[in-house]
């Protein structure tokens, strides 16, 4: 029976995958934090993470990310992962990262690390 770290992360990647905002968001705890990617301004809160997932899904026709390695020690997880996206323009990108998922004790995210170039994905969106 997976923990529920693991519950959490595989709930994550595959609400990401049916860009359902509501469903990616009910899995955080209210104040969890996610820097997506990392050195960008954190988002915390339901509202400010259902205004950013919400944001992702609208500038894509798809977007699925799948967990390539998943390893999980206690309430964190580290997944390395793919990305492909097709842009409202119809170009396809693919691309590929690693989040840090922590997790508290009741298995709601309360902070995600992701570390991905977001620099060709924007440039499929412009183009």
């Amino acid at each position: 029976m997976p923990t529920l770290t693991e519950h959490a992360v595989t709930e994550y990647f595959a609400a990401i995958r049916a860009m359902d905002a509501q469903r990616w968001v009910s899995l955080f705890a209210p104040d969890a934090v996610t820097q997506d990617p990392v050195g960008t301004p954190p988002v915390q809160g339901h509202e400010a993470l259902l205004g950013f997932i919400t944001h992702v899904f609208s500038s894509f026709q798809q977007v699925a990310l799948t967990e390539t390695d998943v390893f999980v020690r206690e309430t964190s997880a580290a997944v390395r992962w793919t990305g492909h996206a097709v842009a409202p323009n119809g170009k396809e990108v693919d691309f590929a990262g690693i989040d840090i998922i922590d997790c508290d004790e009741t298995g709601k995210i309360v902070n995600v690390r992701a570390f991905w170039n977001p620099e060709p994905v924007f440039a499929a969106l412009q183009e």
